[in-house]
């Protein structure tokens, strides 16, 4: 009689025991979030009463100030508070968003015989170097904008002297109104600020550049 009870308990527990493991591991499981992806989107830039220069320019990746430094999309809803929307991301990084749009918008603009990216191996006369100190949404009470801030530098590699080889240092700060604090929103409205400054920056470098050239033909 023992013998029969006993082997019926381990016959129940050889099918309960894997019924128990896989409740277990059902019970466990996260719910799946789709985690959706954004990008900038605007049209280049279209300059007005230039004149292509015979020079080669090279945009350098822009580095990206650390709170920024990542795919995650930032919102400052307070003083010394910053958050992230959980289920929305940049689709690369902000550092390669700039770069990227920024040598799309040179090489359009036609201003430059030929335009590079830090990706090819051309030599250029003019490089383009930038860092991104502000890439997020500020809210504020009633309102909310989308903060762009970059700091860019515009070399000219062909002077020997250190000073004279800096065009311009400048820094640029835009801010562009959001419809509504959504992931959405705000890469609707950082669309907005890139584009202005893209328009300021392609116009800046154009003349800075077409100020030297003249200049060192003049002296010649």
């Amino acid at each position: 009689m023992k013998t029969h009870s006993c082997s019926f308990f381990m016959r129940l527990m050889v099918i309960l025991i894997p019924i128990l493991l896989l409740s277990g591991c059902f019970t466990r499981t996260k719910p799946y979030y789709m985690v959706e992806q954004y990008t900038l989107e605007y049209n280049p830039p279209v300059i007005q009463g230039t004149i292509a220069l015979d020079e080669l320019m090279k945009v350098e990746r822009f580095s990206v100030a650390q709170s920024f430094n990542s795919t995650a999309m930032v919102y400052k809803p307070d003083l010394f508070k910053l958050a992230i929307y959980n289920y929305s991301r940049w689709r690369v990084n902000p550092g390669d968003l700039v770069t990227d749009y920024l040598f799309r918008d040179l090489r359009n603009a036609g201003i430059f015989r030929a335009v590079f990216s830090y990706r090819d191996a051309e030599t250029t006369r003019f490089i383009l170097e930038g860092g991104i100190e502000e890439f997020l949404e500020l809210d504020e009470q009633n309102s909310a904008k989308a903060m762009l801030s970059i700091s860019v530098v515009l070399l000219d590699l062909s002077e020997k002297e250190i000073t004279r080889k800096v065009l311009f240092q400048k820094g640029y700060r835009f801010s562009e109104p959001l419809k509504e604090r959504t992931a959405e929103g705000l890469a609707r409205g950082m669309s907005n600020a890139m584009a202005r400054f893209s328009e300021q920056l392609v116009k800046d470098i154009h003349s800075a550049v077409k100020n030297r050239v003249t200049r060192r033909v003049e002296k010649n």
